[in-house]
């Protein structure tokens, strides 16, 4: 899951062993590493072509993968390219959801309102 230059020399190693006996693995390896460069990058601009070479490869848990970003094309698109981000807000989305869960039929919107006032 690291960036292939922060891997350590023996994981770096044992990675090329294995794609160097598997063709599959090493395929797909080139498919993530150009993923995570086109995430990382903002480089929504590629997508296109990312999900076709994926569909054409004979993988098919990673071209399913490519079909179902195809489905809302223009959501990933956007994600991959413009810097918005609610991953600063999700903690406390995360929080809210957890305690509403707690509170379900048991008691009131006055009783939730509190706790989620007062919860921290």
């Amino acid at each position: 899951m690291a960036h292939p230059e922060h891997l350590s020399d023996e994981n770096a190693d044992r990675l090329h062993r294995l794609c160097e006996r598997d063709a599959d693995l090493d395929r797909l390896t080139l498919h993530v590493r150009k993923f995570a460069a086109m995430m990382t990058g903002r480089h929504g601009d590629r997508l296109d072509g990312w999900i076709t070479g994926a569909e054409q490869d004979t993988l098919a848990p990673l071209a399913s993968f490519a079909r179902n970003l195809r489905r809302d094309l223009d959501a990933v698109r956007n994600g991959l390219s413009l810097p918005y981000s609610s991953g600063a807000v999700e903690g406390n989305i995360n929080r809210l959801k957890m305690l509403k869960r707690q509170m379900f039929g048991r008691a009131g919107l006055d009783l939730l309102r509190k706790r989620v006032l007062l919860a921290r």
